[in-house]
């Protein structure tokens, strides 16, 4: 009986006992806790991808007339081919009536011959001081309207008739009729005609049009290392020559520079 007892005690304790553990383990002992979440990443844990734009790097030219020449030689191509107006010419008058295309009429009004209003024009129009104050001058939406312009003006006026009777790549005589012509008033114009088309060699585009040998083929693109002196002895000419030949005022080079590096032939 005894037994019976401290058997039924024994069991009564272990009881109490496990009564006591499972309240422990149900008591809360959590604390606030400030929790801040990342930006959500790219899958797996890896870095968004980078999309690389390659552009194209744009031509690099020695001068505004070397830039301006590669703009416009093609359309002045194209109004020799239908008015017959050389192109070295067009290109000539271009670039010395419009400073390059950095002059008003041509920036303002993309008039790039400086022609005038005259009796008869209709289109839009730019004041701008010449030989008198306020002279009017054609104003053009685009710069192709201009040469277009300037070869019709050429060739529907009769005082210029004597221009169609010379050869197409006879540069000289056709800058000296125009002058006489009545074109500019300016004495030197023929000889500055003249002096920019050998310069720039402006007569290879005529060539192309007419099917000749421009005489122009040589090249030189300026990479990093080059100089003038470096060059000179590659292609067999002096310092001066070199700067001559691209109209350079000093000895600097740049990547990219373009220059000629064969003089054309002497008549």
């Amino acid at each position: 009986m005894k037994q019976l007892f401290i058997i039924l005690g024994l069991a009564m304790l272990v009881s109490s006992c496990g009564s006591q553990r499972k309240v422990t383990t149900t008591k809360s002992n959590k604390k606030a806790v400030r929790v801040v979440k990342n930006k959500p990443r790219t899958k797996e844990g890896t870095k968004p991808k980078v999309e690389m734009v390659i552009k194209d790097t744009p031509e690099v030219y020695a001068s505004p007339t070397e830039e301006y020449i590669a703009i416009y030689s093609d359309i002045a191509q194209d109004e020799m081919r239908n008015y017959g107006v050389p192109a070295s010419i067009t290109l000539a008058q271009g670039i010395l009536e419009s400073g390059s295309g950095k002059g008003r009429l041509s920036v303002k009004a993309n008039n790039h011959f400086g022609i005038k209003c005259h009796k008869g024009w209709t289109g839009g129009r730019i004041y701008h001081d010449d030989d008198k104050d306020q002279e009017c001058f054609r104003k053009y939406k685009n710069s192709k309207y201009s040469f277009r312009d300037h070869s019709l003006f050429l060739k529907e006026r009769k005082r210029y008739s004597k221009l169609f009777k010379l050869k197409k790549d006879d540069y000289k005589n056709w800058a000296k009729e125009l002058r006489a012509a009545g074109y500019a008033t300016d004495r030197k114009y023929p000889q500055k005609l003249i002096s920019l088309i050998e310069r720039y060699q402006l007569d290879r585009f005529d060539a192309e049009v007419l099917g000749k040998d421009t005489g122009v083929n040589e090249k030189h693109t300026v990479v990093k290392g080059d100089t003038l002196y470096s060059l000179s002895r590659r292609y067999s000419l002096s310092v001066q020559e070199l700067k001559d030949l691209n109209s350079l005022e000093n000895n600097d080079l740049f990547e990219g520079q373009m220059l000629f590096v064969k003089p054309l032939p002497k008549d």
